[in-house]
């Protein structure tokens, strides 16, 4: 089982699938005040003694979970057309040197990060998947999905792009409202509840927003934030392409653990360039890049977990501190201390 349900904000997931609340309610879990919460995060709630006394399997309920879900989707017939993803087959670097992997699978749902110096190849790997490469790219890649070697017709497809880009600078120039571009957006799409759609999307990036805004609000006078935050929100909500690159989201001015949840409770590949370790130990895996070559495949391990959870810590010391600073406020080694 390759999925990652239990990843997803547990509200996110029961929109997407209303079914898996069975699954829940068949394993006497009560979530209900937790939706908010990924299923690792709502599992982890309990103590040792807990899981102890009512004999909770972390790793079995979560692989229940997944399977339970894969099932019903293939039951349901949910799973046509689905990139479930990608593999990339390895080339060779600048200097045609074979690259030091095999294949690397990528599934939905998934985060991977990319690091790598300025002009190291990252680009050329974003465009390797993008048009589905088959030995034919200066890399010499081969591109699969769901393992086999797309139909030609994909490269040519403007309607079905296989990858969403989200640059650094989100630069609207359009005389538009944030309601007027959504529904623009979505009428293209031929979503049918246009109305839900919107009010969704727009809740969405407000969720990630540090500065809230509305449907009325020109698209051209959000920030840097709120641009970005609407983007991210539009791109995993309405947006068909499986695969998503972020670029440097550090800079974004957004909670960035919430927008990478929201792209993988819509099932979607992300590919994040970044060199915020934060950010690169959240993924599964990391590709690190050299000389236009991927130059190792790591996957992150419980000990850079343990280390994340204490990054996370000190994101928040200067989070608090940043807001205190555009507050006017005196900073002071209670930040530091965990007292404010």
């Amino acid at each position: 089982m390759h999925k990652s349900y239990e990843r997803i904000i547990i509200g996110d997931l029961l929109h997407k699938y209303p079914f898996a609340a069975g699954y829940f309610e068949q394993n006497k879990m009560d979530i209900k005040g937790h939706e908010d919460k990924t299923v690792e995060e709502f599992l982890d709630r309990y103590t040792d003694e807990e899981r102890e006394e009512w004999a909770i399997d972390k790793e079995k309920i979560t692989s229940d979970l997944n399977h339970y879900i894969e099932q019903m989707i293939s039951f349901l017939g949910l799973d046509k057309d689905r990139v479930d993803s990608i593999t990339i087959l390895a080339g060779r670097d600048k200097a045609g040197n074979p690259e030091t992997f095999e294949k690397l699978t990528i599934h939905s749902s998934e985060i991977i990060s990319i690091v790598g110096p300025t002009g190291s190849g990252k680009s050329r790997l974003l465009a390797d998947i993008e048009w589905a490469a088959n030995k034919d790219t200066p890399t010499q890649r081969t591109v699969l999905i769901n393992g086999e070697l797309p139909d030609k017709s994909l490269r040519y497809s403007t309607s079905n792009k296989l990858v969403a880009q989200l640059s650094q600078n989100m630069n609207f120039v359009m005389d538009l409202s944030v309601g007027e571009f959504i529904e623009l957006h979505a009428r293209s799409r031929m979503v049918e509840n246009i109305e839900e759609m919107t009010q969704r999307i727009i809740d969405a990036a407000n969720d990630l927003a540090g500065e809230k805004f509305d449907l009325e609000t020109p698209i051209t006078g959000l920030s840097g934030g709120q641009s970005r935050a609407l983007m991210i929100a539009d791109t995993a909500i309405l947006s068909t392409s499986p695969i998503v690159l972020i670029d440097e989201i550090e800079n974004a001015g957004i909670d960035r653990k919430r927008a990478l949840n929201l792209l993988v409770s819509e099932e979607k590949i992300v590919l994040m360039a970044t060199h915020d370790p934060s950010l690169a130990l959240i993924a599964d895996k990391r590709i690190i890049i050299k000389n236009g070559g991927i130059h190792k495949v790591m996957e992150t391990r419980a000990e850079e977990k343990s280390i994340l959870s204490e990054l996370e810590k000190m994101d928040l010391i200067i989070s608090k501190m940043r807001s205190s600073l555009r507050n006017g406020e005196v900073l002071n080694h209670k930040y530091i201390k965990g007292e404010v």
